[in-house]
């Protein structure tokens, strides 16, 4: 495999997470109803981001394969958490 190749999985394996964690800092900023968030748009995407490709690596080496349904599962539960305690919901 090539290196362009090699990129190209690279990139697929981490899109769910880097979507996700877009999609959720969007909706928080638009669903927040006059919260100080603790971070900046950038700092939660970042950070949603990392989290979720941690999780979908911690899913391919425990299943041996990508794409398990349970590994997006996964990846759904801790981004949204992640995205929980970022905006400071628990006040």
């Amino acid at each position: 495999m090539g290196l362009v190749a090699s990129v190209n999985h690279l990139l697929n394996f981490v899109a769910p997470a880097f979507f996700l964690a877009l999609g959720l800092a969007v909706c928080a900023r638009i669903f927040k109803q006059n919260k100080a968030g603790a971070q900046s748009f950038i700092a939660q995407v970042a950070i949603n981001f990392i989290l979720g490709s941690l999780v979908l690596l911690a899913g391919l080496w425990l299943f041996s394969r990508d794409g398990k349904m349970a590994s997006y599962a996964s990846l759904v539960l801790v981004s949204a958490f992640c995205q929980w305690v970022l905006s400071r919901s628990w006040r």
